[in-house]
């Protein structure tokens, strides 16, 4: 089987872990074990319920008590409607693996995770591509989405909050969305590993799992709950997706590590301590983003509505590879380039880490920015 290179990964192994200012994280900022305990009322003490835990597979589809706190966070799902996957990588991948075969019509926007596309296409998919666009606030085109999508379209792909560019799709373009799906038929992915972060209100973006029947839900422990070393993620779908990921799901997971289940069922818990420290991050951070673009003229953007990431416009006869490798040489700063987006001529940066890492990293891209007029 042949597939793409996953362009975004490869940047972030090559360069990751040779930046001083990492403002490529697209995590809120991570915690650590004792800082989990400690938001849910429990002490380093309660560790010792661990010692007990005999190390087995445990829950092959996840345990009761997990599987319940994610039923939680959709107004119309249950536990039987829940399958828990390595990250929402796994998610994703186990989703498009059980549904898509050979030469059916899969629709996705872009820019999003490249999973969304690469995927069905290593299948041998009809992968149409809905191009996202500046002009419309990255937002996607409902005409256009009409236009590619047939009787035979087994899929559609979407991405709300957006990776990378921080759009928001709210309910009423959500309901639009599931009614183009419905006319044919078609399952509508969409993967909500950012949901929690939006920057007005309760921060939770509608759930396509709750909009729609056919609708499928993604997400994880990684982004907004700032616990990515729990690789622990889950599929929100209709009985019949959950059965057909789980005949996918016994070939490449069996089941999560019974200590990711134990931390990731905590904090699920204990959601709202967690998502108020992460909205706090987002909210403060975004606000620092946008005092810095407004005061940089060879910077631009869409604001972002939601989520840790924006894709910033830059002015500079430069290649968004150039451009990123020569930041990180002169200056120890790290952002994605966009062309490991399929976005040339933009940057995408992480802004939820601490606000001084976050103003650290700015003010060297500043002085670069200067340096290259």
């Amino acid at each position: 089987m042949h597939i793409e290179p996953f362009g975004v990964e490869i940047w972030m192994n090559e360069w990751e872990t040779k930046c001083e200012w990492n403002l490529a994280e697209t995590c809120v900022e991570s915690i650590t074990i004792a800082e989990l305990l400690d938001l849910c009322g429990h002490s380093t003490e309660d560790l010792s319920d661990l010692l007990g835990m005999k190390m087995t597979y445990g829950a092959i589809e996840g345990s009761d008590r997990l599987r319940s706190a994610i039923a939680d966070l959709y107004p119309s799902q249950t536990a039987e409607n829940v399958i828990v996957t390595h990250g929402t990588i796994g998610a994703n991948m186990l989703v498009h693996k059980a549904l898509v075969s050979a030469g059916d019509r899969v629709v996705a926007v872009v820019p999003t995770y490249q999973q969304h596309y690469s995927i069905p296409a290593s299948i041998g998919a009809d992968v149409q591509q809905l191009k996202l666009r500046e002009e419309d606030g990255f937002l996607p085109d409902l005409d256009a989405l009409r236009a590619l999508v047939t009787t035979e379209t087994k899929l559609i792909a979407i991405n709300n909050p957006n990776n990378p560019t921080g759009a928001l799709m709210d309910r009423d373009m959500l309901h639009q969305i599931a009614e183009i799906a419905r006319s044919v038929g078609a399952w509508v992915l969409c993967d909500e590993v950012y949901r929690g972060t939006d920057q007005d209100g309760d921060g939770m973006t509608d759930s396509i799992a709750d909009i729609y029947e056919k609708g499928i839900s993604t997400a994880g422990m990684s982004k907004a709950y700032s616990l990515a070393g729990l690789r622990l993620g889950w599929v929100t779908a209709p009985k019949d997706v959950i059965e057909a990921v789980a005949i996918h799901r016994d070939y490449d997971t069996i089941s999560v590590g019974m200590i990711d289940d134990h931390f990731a069922a905590m904090a699920l818990e204990n959601r709202d301590k967690i998502l108020a420290r992460s909205q706090l991050i987002t909210r403060t951070n975004l606000a620092i983003l946008d005092d810095w673009i407004a005061a940089e003229p060879k910077i631009s953007w869409v604001k972002p509505r939601s989520g840790t990431t924006a894709l910033l416009k830059y002015d500079l006869p430069l290649t968004s590879r150039d451009f990123c490798i020569r930041l990180l040489q002169e200056t120890g700063v790290m952002f994605t380039p966009g062309s490991a987006l399929g976005m040339e001529g933009y940057v995408r940066i992480g802004y939820a880490n601490g606000s001084d890492i976050l103003r650290g990293g700015l003010a060297l891209v500043s002085e670069f920015l200067a340096r290259h007029k």
